[in-house]
C-alpha cells in the first residue's frame, strides 16, 4: 500500500482512522491474469510461492485492523509487498486509537458484515476475541519448526489462531557515560544482583546528604521486575492450580526486602528521586534501570543523545536460574471467522505470506525493538547488533511466558512496593494486601496460568 494512497485517502469516523482507497484506478485492485510471476519460493518448513492467483485473479477488497501506525505496525509494509505480488487485493488499514479498540473490534466482530477479515492482536485480550478467530491453515509441526513458543498458543482443539511473531523481557540499561566517569568499562558488567550492587555504589552521588545521582533506579519498575525475580528463585506467578495467585509467598517478601536494601542499606537509589525512572535515565541523572525494549523507543524518541547499553538483568547467583525472566510476545495478526470464504481465503494467503517472509520479523524486530520469534532470524548479525536482541538472545531457553495475565498482577504488587518503601508498611502487612487486591479483581476470571508448559517446568521450587 503506498503512502501516497494512504495520506490522500485519510479519513476520521468515529473514532476510526481509515486508510481507504481514493477512487484512482491505479490504486484500485485489478483482475490478475498472471500466475508465474517469476518469483522465488519464500520460507523454510512454513513456505510461500508468490506464484499462484489469488481469489482466482478476481479483484478483491480487505480491511485489516490495528491501533498501530506504520512506524509500529509490521503489517503495513507487508501488506505493500503483498499488493505489490497480487494486484487483484486491495487490503485497506483501519486504525482505531487504543482505548477504543478493544470495545470497537469484539462488537464488529460478531457478525457484522463491515467488520474486518484481519486485525492486530494483542494476547492480553485473547479471551475477549478468541471465539471470533479462524484458526490458521498451517500444519501446527510446520509451526512450531520455525517459530519459537508456538505450543503456548495451541488450543484445546489443537489449533493455533496466533503465533508471537516478536518477542520481549526485561534488560539493564546502563548510561555509558556515566559508567566512563566513574572508571567502569564494559568488563565491569554484572552477572550477579551482588555484582550489581557493587557497580550501583560506584555510580551513586550525593551533594551532602542528597543524592544527585543514582547507580540503580528501580522506582515504577517492581510492577514487572517481581515476577522475573521470583522466577530466578523457581517460584511461578500462579499455584499449581493455575488461576489462584501466589503473590503472598516467602520469595515475594524476600524479594521485597531485597529491593528494599538497595535503597535502605546500600542507598544506591531513593523513592524521592526520580519518580519516573525512565525520565531520570533520559536526563542522564539515573545510572541504570531495569525495563522491557520498548524503552529503546523511547530513548530513540525523547532522549537521543543518551549514550546507552544494555546488559542482561542479573540473577541471585552465577549458576542457571529455573528462569531468568518472563517474556511477552506481540502477536501475529487474527482472521475473522465469521466473514466470507473468498475473504477469509485471502487473509489466509496473507498470513503465510508474512510467515514465510523474512522481511516481516525483521521489520518486526526494528519497529517493536523485540526478538525475532522466527528460529533462523535468531542468530542474525543484523539483529544482535541491536544491544537488547544480543541481551536475549543467549536466555531464550530460559524466559517464560505466565500467559496474558490480568493487569492486576502489575498494578496490585506495585502498590505493596509503594506502601513498604514510601509508607513505611510491614512486608508481611503490604504483600498480603496486595494479594487480597489480586483475588478480588480475579474472582470472575477464567485465567489460566501457561507455567506448565515452560520447557523447564520441573525444575520449580515446590
Amino acid at each position: 500500500m503506498n503512502i501516497k494512497r494512504m495520506v490522500a485517502a485519510l479519513v476520521a469516523t468515529g473514532g476510526i482512522i481509515g486508510f481507504a482507497g481514493c477512487g484512482a484506478a491505479e490504486d484500485s485492485p485489478v483482475v490478475d491474469t498472471q500466475a508465474d510471476k517469476g518469483l522465488e519460493v519464500m520460507g523454510d518448513a512454513i513456505t510461500y510461492d508468490p506464484n499462484h492467483l489469488v481469489n482466482d485473479g478476481q479483484p478483491i477488497t480487505v480491511e485489516y485492523w490495528t491501533w498501530g501506525q506504520a512506524a509500529t505496525d509490521p503489517i503495513y509494509q507487508m501488506i505493500q509487498q503483498y499488493e505489490k505480488i497480487h494486484p487483484n487485493v486491495r487490503i485497506d488499514v483501519n486504525v482505531v486509537a487504543w482505548d477504543d479498540y478493544w470495545t470497537k473490534l469484539p462488537l464488529s466482530l460478531k457478525g457484522n458484515k463491515n467488520a474486518p477479515v484481519l486485525f492486530n492482536v494483542h494476547n492480553s485480550y485473547d479471551a475477549l476475541i478468541r471465539p471470533h478467530m479462524e484458526p490458521y491453515d498451517i500444519p501446527l509441526e510446520d509451526l512450531e519448526t520455525d517459530y519459537t513458543f508456538v505450543d503456548t498458543h495451541v488450543d484445546e482443539n489443537g489449533e493455533v489462531k496466533y503465533i508471537d511473531s516478536v518477542i520481549n523481557t526485561g534488560a539493564i540499561f546502563y548510561n555509558k557515560d556515566l559508567w566512563a566517569e566513574a572508571g567502569l568499562t564494559e568488563a565491569d558488567i554484572p552477572t550477579t544482583w551482588d555484582e550489581l550492587i557493587e557497580v550501583a555504589q560506584k555510580l551513586t552521588k550525593f551533594d551532602g546528604d542528597t543524592m544527585v545521582q543514582a547507580g540503580f533506579n528501580i522506582n515504577g519498575s517492581y510492577k514487572a521486575a517481581w515476577q522475573g525475580l521470583n522466577y530466578q528463585k523457581g517460584v511461578l506467578m500462579f499455584q499449581e492450580d493455575g488461576h489462584t495467585a501466589n503473590y503472598d509467598c516467602e520469595t515475594t517478601k524476600e524479594n521485597l526486602e531485597f529491593l528494599q536494601s538497595l535503597y535502605d542499606e546500600y542507598q544506591v537509589g531513593a523513592v524521592n528521586f526520580g519518580d519516573d525512572r525512565e525520565l531520570s535515565f533520559g536526563n542522564n541523572q539515573t545510572a541504570m534501570i531495569y525495563d522491557w525494549g520498548s524503552y529503546v523507543g523511547t530513548l530513540a524518541t525523547n532522549y537521543p543523545d543518551v549514550n546507552y547499553g544494555v546488559f542482561p538483568t542479573p540473577a541471585f547467583s552465577e549458576e542457571t536460574p529455573f528462569a531468568y525472566d518472563r517474556y511477552n510476545g506481540e502477536s501475529t495478526p487474527g482472521i475473522n471467522v465469521h466473514q466470507s470464504d473468498e475473504q477469509k481465503a485471502v487473509a489466509q494467503d496473507f498470513i503465510r505470506f508474512i510467515l514465510a517472509n523474512d522481511d516481516y520479523m525483521r521489520i518486526a524486530s526494528d519497529v517493536l525493538n523485540s526478538f525475532p520469534g522466527k528460529k533462523s532470524l535468531q542468530d542474525d548479525p543484523e539483529i544482535l547488533d541491536n544491544p537488547m536482541m544480543a541481551a536475549i538472545a543467549p536466555r531464550l531457553d530460559r524466559l517464560i511466558w505466565p500467559g496474558p495475565t490480568p493487569s492486576t498482577l502489575e498494578t496490585s504488587p506495585q502498590i505493596a512496593f509503594e506502601n513498604v518503601l514510601q509508607k513505611g508498611q510491614d512486608v508481611d502487612s503490604a504483600v498480603a494486601y496486595s494479594q487480597e487486591l489480586i483475588m478480588s479483581d480475579m474472582e470472575d476470571s477464567d485465567f489460566t496460568s501457561m507455567e506448565s508448559r515452560y520447557a523447564h517446568y520441573d525444575e520449580r521450587k515446590d
